[in-house]
Parts: structure tokens; sequence; C-alpha cells
């Protein structure tokens, strides 16, 4: 296996494989016989796309250095920790990190990692490239507090080409004076203590990496971070002339209390990437469909068209599936009041297989997954049709059918096809048994003129339905002017 196609240690999305031998090393004295399965896991949604067993009575003898993937830089079996970095390893921009967490909701997510009497910490942020993002230490424990907070700013200065890792101290609201505001340390008689080790810029968002030590020597400027969780804090605001960043009280910042234990290892809580929207001066996304004047529809799961399709369209992250109606990737579908709809769904009907059960129904939702919420946000929500009550009283769907699929012949060829009538080439619908289910919907006069069709199980595989007055509705309207227009006329020759 060539180096380019081992993903190692990686969070990036897996890349297409045909036939090609795919070789996994089990991390430290880990063996096949301390596993019961593998699998293929979908992080965002927390659905297995696949797995395998793996037999007790196997007979498997250790690698013992046969493995053809070498092993990371910082791997050691004996130690649960990285070693600190020296002249003999990769830069520090390649350490993978193991921890992360969301600060901004689908704006700002924070990874870090320890090593040693340091912190490596990678800021991202969706931002404008005149914009910063702050992230560092609470001003007052077990509070979200700017006013006192330690933080470090990161951010791309497209004046001068360069990225930027300053250690702040805020003192106020206010842009820094010299003495007072929201200050970079080196501005108020103390000196930067992060260390900018890597920035990029891509798909409008701004990575920063940079290090700095657990304690500083710099009472009133620096708190030190404990070892233990601890309030941390964020905020996006905009770069002034110099540079620097500006602050008032109208920025956007956080405004819970968010707790990092940074000696903590393996922390998962950003469900989502920041770079799931595409760029598009590399890839031009494909127009999105419509369908008008139809009364029936087939509704089926296909693949979402990666970096040119769902995202592209919906301005919403995708997880690799999405429905397709009457063979179109989440058309926008127009409807009339009075007039009824026949939606023949095959999305899946077996509940003891998530990853293949996607009930369809018809919501005011904009992201969908009724299955999976509250009571309190169920009933918040507006269904339409697809959902009905049991006996009970309890919700279930109405709508799901045998599971078919547009699957890739060979592997994902989106990024490739510069049309979506060349990309649903390469696809092939596969089908359980079984037979289709109906969902038959009277689109009633008081329907808002925006609603969607979701999947009751997960969020984001649908798309808009636009609700328009039928003919037949209009014309009582019409007669009744038109009738009234006659009389006056009467009424005036008289």
């Amino acid at each position: 296996m060539k180096e380019r196609n081992c993903e190692l240690y990686s969070l990036a999305p897996l890349r297409g494989y045909q036939g090609e031998d795919i070789e996994i090393v089990l991390p430290g004295n880990l063996t096949v016989h301390d596993i019961d399965w593998l699998s293929v896991w979908c992080v965002q949604y927390k659905h297995n796309f696949g797995h395998v067993m793996i037999p007790k009575d196997l007979d498997v003898p250790p690698a013992l250095g046969q493995t053809k993937i070498a092993p990371p830089w910082w791997y050691d079996p004996t130690s649960s920790t990285p070693p600190p970095p020296d002249r003999d390893t990769p830069p520090l921009s390649k350490l993978e990190l193991t921890n992360c967490k969301e600060m901004l909701e689908g704006r700002v997510q924070v990874q870090w990692e320890m090593i040693g009497e340091d912190i490596q910490i990678r800021v991202s942020g969706r931002i404008r490239e005149d914009q910063y993002v702050a992230f560092g230490l609470s001003g007052r424990e077990g509070k979200s507090e700017m006013i006192g907070g330690d933080v470090v700013v990161v951010a791309y200065n497209n004046r001068t080409g360069k990225f930027i890792a300053e250690d702040y101290y805020m003192s106020d609201y206010a842009q820094c004076d010299g003495r007072k505001g929201v200050c970079p340390d080196e501005r108020v008689g103390g000196k930067n203590d992060a260390v900018l080790v890597h920035g990029e810029r891509k798909n409008g968002v701004t990575t920063v990496t940079y290090m700095r030590p657990m304690r500083t020597n710099e009472l009133g400027k620096d708190i030190v971070i404990p070892d233990t969780e601890t309030s941390v804090i964020a905020a996006i605001g905009p770069l002034n002339l110099r540079g620097e960043a500006n602050a008032h009280h109208s920025f956007d910042k956080t405004t819970e209390d968010i707790r990092i234990d940074f000696t903590s290892r393996n922390v998962h809580d950003c469900t989502n990437s920041l770079y799931n929207l595409p760029d598009t001066s590399d890839i031009k996304p494909w127009p999105p469909a419509v369908i008008t004047n139809e009364t029936t529809f087939t509704a089926r799961i296909g693949p979402a068209g990666g970096k040119r399709g769902y995202t592209s369209i919906t301005g919403q992250p995708a997880w690799g599936i999405a429905w397709y109606i009457n063979d179109l990737l989440i058309p926008e579908i127009t409807v009339k009041r009075g007039e009824t709809y026949t939606f023949t769904v095959e999305g899946g009907d077996d509940q003891a297989n998530p990853a293949r059960y996607h009930p369809f129904y018809i919501t005011d939702s904009p992201e969908g997954g009724f299955g999976q919420k509250s009571e309190e946000n169920q009933m918040a929500q507006t269904v339409f049709a697809g959902v009905d009550r049991d006996a009970d009283g309890y919700f279930y769907p109405t709508a799901a059918g045998r599971y078919c699929e547009w699957v890739h012949k060979t592997i994902d060829m989106s990024e490739d096809m510069e049309t979506f009538e060349n990309f649903f080439e390469t696809l092939r619908l596969e089908c359980d048994k079984g037979g289709p289910a109906k969902l038959i919907w009277t689109v009633a006069e008081d329907t808002p003129d925006l609603v969607y069709y979701q999947c009751y199980m997960h969020k984001n595989l649908g798309w808009k339905i636009n609700v328009v007055n039928s003919a037949h509705m209009a014309m009582p309207l019409l007669s009744m002017v038109t009738t009234t227009f006659v009389i006056s006329m009467l009424t005036f020759i008289r």
C-alpha cells in the first residue's frame, strides 16, 4: 500500500476503495483476539454502516513486523502519551489531536493534545478573512466571562498574507489603547506565549495550530491552565487595520459555561465538520433539480453527491445519503393546495438496521429526524403526512417500505462529474425483497407555503416542497370579483 493511500489517525472521510486490500493496524498491544468486531462508523450520525464479526477461534499469528504500514512517529506500545517533539520527529502540524470540542456551533471547533508541559491547540473557525477567533480561559470559573479572560487570537491577516496566534488579555470590551481593552500581551508589557505551528485557510475555514505552556510566569496577564476541568471561552470578531482583534459588546461569543480538561484524551464532542461546504473555486455544484406538475413520486435513497450535491444545494451537512425523488437528488417539489399526491416510498423498513431504515414524512422542519427528538421538540414540529399515533398514543412512521438504494457501480465519482445526469450514470439500483409503502397526501388549504420531505429517523436527508394555490381554488375568488363588477356596471347604467 502506498503512503498516500494510508489513512492513519485521520478524521477526514475515507476515500473510495475498489479492488484493493485494506490493512488495519491495531493500536498499542491490542490483538485480533481482543476485539469482537470491526465496523465502519459514522461519527456525526452515530450509525454503523457495516461490520464484520471476529470469531473467537481464529488461529492468527502475530504480524511480527510484516505489516506494510509504518506506525505513526509517536507510536509507543509501552506508553499512552505521545513523546514530546524533537528534531527527529515530523512537524507538529502533522500531529493528529485526539480531542475536539464544539465552541460556537457550526462555526468554531477546538482540538487539543497535551505534550509534556505544553498544550498543542488547533482552532478552526468558519469566518471571513477580516475576522478572528479568540479561544482561551474564562475570566471567571464556572461562567463564560470575557472580561479577565486569557485567550489566544488566531486569524489569517489578508493584508500581510500571514497567519497569527497572539496571546491576549481582556480587561475591557474595547480596542486596546496600550493599557486597557482587548490587548496583545506584548502591547501591555507582557510576551506572546503562543507559538504558531501551522495555519491554513480553505473552504471559508481558517485553521490555526499553536503551542502554549500550561503555566507561564506572567502573573496578571496569563491564567494558569489547571490539570482539571476549567471554564473556556471563544469569540469571533473583526480585525482592525493593525491586524489586531477588535472587541465590542455585540460580537459573537460563547454564553454558556463550556468546560475542558486539557489533560484528557479522546474527547469527541465535534459531530460535524466545518469543511462540509465545498470549495466552489475548485468544484462547481450541480444545479438544484425541480419537479412541477407531477402528482406521483418515487422516494428512494442514494448518495448525497459529495461536494457537488446535497451540501452545496442546502447549505447543510450531509451524511453520505439523501432522498432521490423520481431519480433526482433532493429536487424542489411544487404541489397545489387541495390536490392529492402519492409517494411510493422505498426507504427501508428494518428497524434493527438504522443505517437502512428511513421512513418518509412531510413536515415543517428543515432538518427532519422526528423520531430522534424529545417529546417537547416533537410537539413543536408540525407533521403533514407520514406519522400517526398507535393505540397507546405513541408516534410511529407510516411510510417506510422495502429498502432501495442507488449505489456506486465502482467508487464515488461525484467530483469528476460536472452534471448530475453524468453522475447518475455511475449508479445502479439495488432493492431488498418486499414491497414499497405508499404515502398519500391531500394538501390542506392551510398548509404553509414551504414544507419539507424528510426522514423520520435521521436529519438532513430531504429538501423543500413549495405549496401554491391550485387553479380551482382561485376560481371562486375570480368569479366573485367578476360578479361584483357586473352588478356595479348594471347599477351605473341604471
